[in-house]
């Protein structure tokens, strides 16, 4: 296999989002993209990622491979790519060859790691609303919600989706109302309530830098999952298991 990207950014940025979440995982390498679901250690939170082979100058993947990588490492190098690098993956004697060139060429081997967990399922939900907005609207409004609260509660109307966060004297609350910014989708005329951690929040809302756009699905008292789509280019997903509060 070789991997050739002229935008190393969408790689570079997606490993450093997900290594705040997850700190091995499985890339199963395809004919049409390099992909990796995994869960958090904790099992409240589970990544999905897709770089499209459309978005490589150069794509050279005979048949389907998975190669588990540390994370964290992977990030590090990743981190030395520049905007104006090259970046080359290849996979040499069981370990994963990265090569940054531009006036210089930087040659990385990272090992390939056995991973014992089983392969990571996409579990089935269903929403009756998706709220399609701006990504720095979301992230603006976790940032907001962080100063009083540790749960945040997305609430879902006919016309508006708001973020609420309570402390213990403190209280926030983020309307975002339709416009040609935000659309609400909503399968039934009820309200629509659920509650999430801020902490795994603020890690995936992160996303933003890559995609302009993030499509926000929920239920009541039922995971959220959020979608970053870059077009042609990649997939950055997270779902988040809810916060039930015991009364």
């Amino acid at each position: 296999m070789k991997l050739v990207l002229i935008e190393p950014k969408y790689l570079k940025e997606s490993v450093a989002i997900i290594s705040e979440l997850v700190n091995e995982g499985r890339f199963k390498i395809t004919p049409s993209a390099v992909e990796l679901v995994a869960m958090d250690p904790a099992n409240v939170a589970m990544v999905i990622f897709k770089l499209l082979s459309s978005s490589f100058s150069e794509y050279n993947v005979e048949k389907e491979i998975e190669i588990g990588i540390n994370l964290n490492n992977l990030k590090q190098i990743l981190k030395r790519a520049k905007a104006n690098d090259i970046l080359s993956l290849e996979l040499v004697e069981n370990r994963l060859k990265i090569q940054l060139k531009s006036n210089t060429i930087r040659t990385f081997f990272l090992p390939v790691i056995d991973l014992e967990e089983k392969e990571q399922k996409i579990p089935e939900l269903s929403f009756p609303v998706e709220i399609k907005t701006n990504s720095s609207i979301l992230m603006d409004a976790i940032d907001d919600a962080d100063i009083v609260g540790e749960s945040v509660s997305f609430i879902a109307e006919p016309k508006k989706f708001t973020i609420q966060a309570q402390g213990e004297l403190s209280k926030a609350s983020i309307e975002v109302k339709q416009d040609v910014d935000t659309q609400i989708n909503m399968k039934e005329s009820g309200k629509i309530k659920a509650k999430y951690s801020i902490e795994y929040l603020k890690k995936m809302v992160i996303g933003g830098k890559l995609a302009e756009k993030v499509s926000i699905l929920f239920n009541n008292d039922y995971p959220l999952r959020l979608d970053f789509k870059a077009v042609d280019k990649m997939l950055l997903s997270f779902i988040l298991a809810p916060r039930v509060e015991n009364e």
